[in-house]
């Protein structure tokens, strides 16, 4: 793989990672309701996820999907009800970050990286992008090194991405502020995740 390969490869990562989403709304919430220990959990649960992601793009686990229609159509659908149960308990406060705050219970790192990592399974926008956009580069990675930039580029992208929210989020000035808007973060974050779930629905 060449450096300009591997510097489209890197663009594109960043570009996935910076895509807000349910990823962000996750993150976001364990941010607050956890702190800074739980971010970074969810974080890099969350990375470990991309970069599966990337590895069965890598051995054409990805190109099967693609061609068979029903279970794609499966996977989007589990994605899609997982999205719904997130953003329904956000509305409802129920497990979200204000219902965190209220009771005063602590969101364990365990809970925070566990989330990360489903959300970042079972969404079906990440399965679409690697299929879509991802797997092109598995030509131009014939040698160890070329599949060892393909799996890791990704992953160390999404993960550093989600850390630097983290930090930000955590600054105790701004933590403030936000956990104050609890209840409004969880409202918005449960419609933004309910209308993912509805499009995913609509377009599979």
């Amino acid at each position: 793989m060449t450096f300009t390969v591997w510097l489209s490869l890197l663009t594109i990562s960043i570009l996935g990672a910076m895509s807000p989403g349910p990823s962000l709304a996750t993150v976001a919430k364990h941010t607050l309701a956890g702190g800074r220990k739980n971010g970074l959990a969810a974080a890099w649960a969350h990375a470990c996820g991309i970069g599966f992601y990337a590895f069965i793009t890598l051995i054409g686990l990805a190109v099967v999907l693609h061609q068979s229609p029903l279970v794609f159509k499966t996977v989007s659908y589990a994605g899609a009800f997982y999205l719904a149960y997130l953003g329904l308990n956000a509305l409802r406060s129920k497990g979200g970050v204000a219902a965190k705050l209220e009771s005063g219970e602590r969101v364990t790192v365990w809970q925070s990286a566990q989330e990360g990592l489903m959300i970042s399974l079972l969404s079906p926008k990440i399965a679409l992008f690697f299929i879509a956009l991802f797997s092109q580069y598995v030509a131009v990675g014939s040698g160890v090194g070329s599949k060892a930039a393909i799996v890791m580029t990704p992953w160390v992208v999404d993960g550093l991405w989600y850390t630097l929210i983290t930090f930000v989020l955590s600054s105790p000035k701004l933590l403030n502020k936000l956990r104050a808007k609890a209840v409004v973060i969880d409202r918005i974050s449960g419609v933004v995740l309910i209308a993912l779930a509805v499009r995913v629905v609509m377009t599979v």
